[in-house]
């Protein structure tokens, strides 16, 4: 394990930082007919973030930054999949948001500064540092929901995401002081032993897991805390509903691991937050599947498909092991993978004056376009856990997990509210 080294660690992120800065120059001079030129360097900004993240990672965690910023195999494997997924969020996105005059340097630049603020969640070893990353995260993506400024559907989704947003950083926050009240440090690795030695078990700890819990739970989208996913959703334009539904799962991810797992992971306290998630996911499970069928608009039905989605990565998280958080993460980037497809679907369907996302606009679409049509029902499919997708491999691997625990009954109940989720994913393959 290696100490207080110089930046190197960093160097992704100091990058990406420089490549933001000569994006927002560059876009001043440029004229909207060569707004290509922004685009290319947003490419290159994250293709030259894969290669230095690729030839800096490590094995053994390193640590820089007075060991507020940590280097290691998760953190590593995590931003190459957030890399990743942006770039095919910007492929999807170009003619869309050329179509509706939103191919202009701010939401280029919006989507790197959110994706710089995952980077810096992901590498978090420190509660400021993980506080940064969620609000340079969480402050982009109330941008990207408003961009189209002529929507009112737009604005209004941005104005309850801000609000919501606000409240759930407070308490966030505010359970993060209540941890360092108990135990007298801020960061993450020293919180985990603190915890461990039992010596920071205290009533105003257990107080500060509610609040923490419960800003997670915002962030992820999971009930009783997803009143703003359906709206956002629904109301930002499918580019940006795409990139919040995509990468920063990734994120929020990397947040539980570090702040739940490392932090607060201890078998002292892990009967402490373990209740608290299995209510979560109990309830985004029965939530997300059943309010789905009711939807005629797509992206609502998907909003809701996410929040059961978020139940089953909670289910992972909540058996304690690393057999456990190993499905979780497995299931996170199924779930991203799909996320990416079907919301791609909706973008190419979609054309100039019209948004492919209530169900109706689907009829038919096997006589128009056969190949699309079998792509839909592939995802579908998956989304659903249809056997031999990868979908269903994600939710097998969850499921297991969960048994393995000891938690039968919680599997038992995740396969019936499954059940109840594959109708509205094959109505729509019906169509």
């Amino acid at each position: 394990m290696h100490y207080i080294l110089p930046l190197w660690p960093a160097y992704p992120e100091l990058f990406l930082l420089g490549m933001i800065c000569v994006i927002l120059t560059v876009d001043l001079f440029v004229s909207d007919d060569n707004r290509i030129v922004t685009y290319a360097l947003t490419q290159a900004a994250l293709a030259g973030c894969i290669v230095i993240t690729y030839a800096t990672h490590t094995i053994e965690p390193t640590y820089t930054f007075s060991r507020m910023f940590v280097d290691d195999l998760m953190s590593d494997v995590l931003k190459l999949l957030v890399y990743l997924a942006v770039m095919a969020v910007m492929v999807y996105s170009r003619a869309y948001i050329a179509a509706r005059g939103m191919f202009r340097g701010e939401f280029f630049v919006l989507a790197l500064t959110a994706t710089l603020g995952m980077m810096i969640m992901i590498s978090a070893n420190h509660l400021l540092t993980l506080y940064l990353g969620l609000e340079l995260l969480t402050l982009s993506l109330y941008a990207l929901v408003a961009l189209q400024r002529d929507s009112a559907v737009a604005t209004e989704a941005a104005m309850k995401y801000f609000v919501l947003g606000a409240l759930a950083s407070g308490m966030l926050l505010y359970g993060m002081s209540m941890l360092y009240g108990a135990t007298g440090t801020l960061e993450i690795t020293q919180l985990g032993e603190v915890v461990f030695d039992g010596r920071g078990r205290t009533p105003v700890l257990i107080f500060a897991l509610v609040f923490i819990v419960a800003g997670l739970g915002f962030k992820l989208g999971a009930v009783p805390f997803h009143m703003w996913v359906p709206d956002v959703y629904h109301g930002a334009p499918t580019a940006v509903t795409l990139f919040i539904g995509s990468a920063p799962k990734l994120a929020a991810f990397a947040f539980i691991m570090r702040l739940l797992v490392q932090g607060l992971g201890a078998e002292q306290l892990l009967a402490e937050w373990q209740p608290m998630l299995i209510v979560m996911a109990v309830l985004s499970l029965a939530i997300g599947n059943i309010t789905a069928i009711a939807q005629t608009n797509l992206k609502r039905m998907l909003a809701y498909s996410t929040i059961s989605h978020m139940g089953f990565l909670l289910l992972g998280i909540l058996s304690g092991d690393l057999n456990g958080y190993g499905s979780g993460m497995f299931y996170v980037v199924v779930y991203v993978l799909m996320n990416l497809g079907t919301f791609g679907m909706i973008m190419v369907l979609s054309r100039s004056g019209f948004e492919a996302e209530n169900l109706d606009d689907f009829k038919g679409l096997n006589q128009r376009s056969p190949w699309y049509a079998f792509l839909m029902l592939l995802l579908m499919f998956s989304m659903a856990g249809v056997p031999p997708t990868v979908g269903f491999y994600a939710k097998l691997s969850v499921l297991q997990a969960v048994i393995n625990a000891g938690y039968v009954w919680l599997a038992v109940v995740a396969v019936l509210f499954s059940l109840i989720g594959a109708f509205y994913y094959l109505r729509l393959v019906k169509l």
